[in-house]
């Protein structure tokens, strides 16, 4: 598997269009989950304010946590196979549902890897933000995803029941 997290820009704009196209249907055929959300807040028909409105800058007045939103890329293929968004330190919200890492892989490549490779390398790009114990979550229903979450060193803290789902609340030391 060879794959890098890169940051959005022109030079992938029809490996986004491409991934987000089949992603959408998806979500709109099976009512799948979208995750990790950033990437679905904003309209990526209009490339440049999606480009502009990806991430969240700190000192930002909207409240909202500063993050990193980054792309995995299949050098072999030249594909993007998934994402991942990292936010930079947890509010009340994020500590109770949404951890630091919010990860996802396209549906047409799911079942193969990716995940627990995408997180490995995302758990790499926390430690360069100086964030060494991360907080994971997922749906309990999401096998896959915890088995991605525990095979990088994930430790289950305690569930959580937030509206109609129950939250997995795991912790990577690193």
């Amino acid at each position: 598997m060879n794959i890098e997290l890169v940051r959005l820009s022109y030079e992938y704009k029809e490996l986004l269009f491409d991934m987000l196209t089949e992603w959408k249907a998806d979500i709109e055929k099976n009512h799948t989950n979208s995750s990790p959300w950033m990437i679905f807040r904003n309209d990526f028909h209009d490339f440049d304010y999606y480009l502009e409105n990806l991430e969240i800058k700190e000192g930002d007045e909207s409240g909202w946590i500063p993050d990193t939103t980054l792309f995995c890329l299949d050098k072999d293929r030249n594909i993007f196979v998934g994402a991942v968004n990292i936010r930079h330190y947890l509010n009340e919200d994020l500590m109770r549902n949404g951890g630091h890492i919010g990860d996802g892989i396209r549906p047409s490549e799911r079942r193969k890897g990716y995940a627990t490779a995408m997180i490995a390398l995302a758990l790499e790009e926390c430690k360069k933000l100086g964030i060494n114990r991360v907080l994971m979550c997922c749906d309990k229903e999401n096998i896959g995803s915890a088995k991605s979450i525990i095979r990088n060193g994930g430790v289950l803290e305690n569930e959580i029941a937030n509206d109609n789902h129950i939250a997995q609340r795991y912790w990577i030391q690193l």
